[in-house]
């Protein structure tokens, strides 16, 4: 699918809204890449590479987590950083991408993102409660195309 024609399926507010709801309960921060193009290969590694290049490496408790889209090449990935991957393993990733992967094969794709931002926020809310003092929402909760 052309990822014109993708955007234009994707309700960005609710996703927005989506991620705030989800950040409003955890130290955590979740964030949504749409890539453009056509790729070669799997979608973890240059999900990896734009992890890093949004700097999503450098929150204070390491538990930033991107969804990664890729609606030309019709694939996507799932990353988080060490600090909630230690907590939950692939198991997390493999079970959100499995859910997403869902929606994705009926066209909901905005519910696909959506899906995933609770699911990913409710265990960033259990595994990193936001707590009192500390600083919130370290990173942009903007849907990120490139």
């Amino acid at each position: 699918m052309r990822t014109k024609e993708f955007l234009q399926k994707l309700d960005h507010d609710r996703i927005v809204q989506a991620i705030q709801e989800a950040e409003g309960k955890t130290s955590g921060n979740i964030r949504v890449y749409l890539q453009r193009g056509e790729f070669a290969g799997n979608a973890l590694p240059l999900a990896q590479k734009q992890f890093l290049k949004l700097k999503m490496d450098q929150t204070q408790h390491r538990n930033a987590v991107l969804v990664f889209v890729a609606p030309r090449a019709q694939k996507f990935a799932v990353v988080g950083d060490s600090g909630i991957h230690q907590k939950c393993g692939d198991d997390l990733w493999n079970r959100v991408v499995q859910k997403m992967g869902e929606h994705f094969r009926q066209e909901h794709f905005t519910d696909a993102l959506v899906d995933a931002i609770h699911d990913l926020g409710q265990v960033l809310a259990e595994q990193f409660p936001r707590v009192a003092g500390e600083k919130a929402n370290e990173l942009p909760d903007d849907v990120i195309e490139g």
